[in-house]
């Protein structure tokens, strides 16, 4: 990439959103954990330091060397990347005497430093943190306060050098309404970014990288799976190397109602070079009585892996594996040790066994999920695959709790497709970040007509989000779910009760299991 903005990751749960509005502002940007940042490479436009759970007060709080770089990039601390300034550089950073969380509304003293262009005087921002700033080193000045923290943000430039800036405040929420001017104001005004980063510069400089990795003699192998990233990822390599791009489809038999079929067809209808394999009856056999989520995960992941190991074998000249790796996947993989935590190990990253010795293509790996949904429009790719809601890897796998049979994924197919057809049908399906219906091993009494019922409960789960690491539940229509569960009930024999999941993430997952 010509330029890039480095956001130093110290383990807040807002880093991800810094990233992505840097991104939005058509400026590429890498989230990088503070203790793999040790130099500022060439290209590099300015440094982002990040908030973080932690305190710099801490015996052994964490930092980074700060003085080697300061003056020689523009620099912008966010919460906790203040305070490291303020503290590293001579300031004083206490305990607050009243913990400033939610929304204030700043008091800019220094309208025209270039950090405030364009914004409002008493424009809201979003606070959180329970340490303040109380002094700034000698050589800083404070250029914004609210009503309770009177050092929200300061400033300092030598003659010679870049600035360097300090926020107490998440201009990265969507609650700091003009956070993102403040960001792109730090972006273009201070590092001098052009502001080039787009879909289709993207697309042509991936396409490239693909000719030029995996040369002109080797193939790439590859599992499709009908969601927007290895479709997107798998058009990218196809526009690079035609049919030496072999795309592997395996139905588990824990797929959407009539996936399998839909999807094959959509992708032979795009060009994608990909074979089909129905080991639905296999993974029944083997997830028999298995009833624990990590064993059936397990059992999915080693079942699909031995197939596609087999189908691999019969492919010449295959030396690489593509992959639809996003960057949420490399992010939460890789947390910041010590300080966040790894919600779940994701299929994508890690890839195959090193047996099959192959070399891994990973052409979105840098990309959040928005970002990969419009690069898949600029390639034109149907919108039925671009719009797609995610679907986990091991399926219905995940959301039958309890043991899984033929007849109980049947239901629960039969159950999610009335949901999510009636989403599209009123047109809120591209409202939701995902949904599907969760088959409870619960059963109960109900009656229909004359006869007393005891059959399953479902629950419907939908979830709206920007990028799936934060969620809340959709507030659909009572009308709209009224009209779902009488349809599931009536429709589908072995049912007799819907519920709707109402749990946010955090504190629940997106998924049961």
């Amino acid at each position: 990439m010509n330029e890039k903005i480095i956001i130093v990751d110290f383990g807040s749960q807002y880093t991800q959103l810094i990233g992505r509005v840097v991104r939005e502002l058509n400026v590429y940007c890498e989230v990088v954990p503070y203790f793999n940042f040790h130099k500022i490479e060439e290209g590099v436009k300015g440094i982002i330091l990040g908030g973080s759970p932690a305190s710099v007060n801490d015996e052994n709080y964490i930092r980074i060397n700060l003085q080697s770089m300061l003056y020689k990039i523009p620099i912008l601390g966010i919460c906790y990347g203040a305070q490291l300034i303020a503290k590293e550089l001579g300031g004083i950073v206490n305990k607050s005497n009243k913990r400033e969380y939610g929304r204030a509304f700043l008091n800019i003293e220094e309208k025209e430093i270039d950090l405030f262009k364009g914004v409002d005087q008493s424009s809201q921002v979003w606070m959180s943190h329970s340490d303040s700033i109380i002094q700034i080193p000698s050589h800083f000045k404070n250029i914004a306060r609210t009503e309770n923290i009177p050092i929200a943000a300061f400033y300092s430039k030598e003659k010679i050098g870049f600035p360097v800036y300090g926020v107490q405040f998440h201009p990265e929420v969507y609650h700091s309404t003009a956070g993102k001017k403040i960001i792109e104001n730090f972006l273009v005004l201070i590092c001098g970014c052009q502001q080039q980063w787009t879909a289709q510069s993207f697309i042509e400089q991936t396409i490239q990288d693909i000719k030029v990795q995996v040369g002109t003699e080797n193939h790439v192998i590859m599992a499709l799976s009908g969601g927007v990233d290895s479709t997107v990822a798998a058009t990218l390599i196809g526009k690079a190397i035609g049919n030496r791009l072999h795309g592997i489809f395996v139905d588990n038999g824990l797929l959407r109602k009539n996936e399998f079929t839909e999807v094959l067809d959509m992708y032979k209808s795009i060009g994608i070079n990909v074979i089909g394999i129905d080991a639905k009856h296999l993974f029944y056999a083997n997830l028999k009585d298995i009833s624990d989520p990590e064993t059936k995960r397990k059992i999915i992941g080693r079942l699909f892996i031995e197939i596609f190991q087999s189908e691999a074998k019969k492919i010449e000249n295959a030396k690489f594996l593509g992959q639809g790796t996003i960057y949420p996947d490399i992010i939460e993989s890789n947390v910041v040790k010590g300080i966040g935590h790894t919600i779940k190990s994701h299929h994508n990253v890690g890839g195959l066994p090193k047996e099959m010795n192959l070399h891994l293509i990973e052409p979105l790996k840098y990309l959040f999920k928005d970002e990969v949904r419009r690069v898949g429009n600029t390639l034109e790719i149907p919108k039925d695959f671009i719009q797609r809601h995610p679907f986990p890897g091991p399926g219905l796998g995940i959301r039958i709790i309890g043991a899984i049979n033929e007849n109980l994924v049947s239901l629960a197919q039969k159950a999610d497709a009335i949901f999510i057809q009636s989403l599209k049908k009123h047109n809120l399906y591209n409202q939701i970040w995902q949904a599907g219906v969760i088959l409870l091993p619960i059963k109960s009494v109900g009656v229909m007509g004359d006869e007393r019922t005891y059959e399953l409960t479902v629950a419907l789960r939908a979830v709206t989000s920007v990028d799936g690491m934060t969620a809340d539940w959709a507030d659909l229509p009572n009308h709209f779910l009224r009209e779902v569960s009488n349809e599931i009930i009536n429709q589908i024999n072995g049912i007799n009760r819907v519920v709707y999941d109402i749990s946010s993430k955090p504190p629940a997952t997106i998924e049961w299991e």
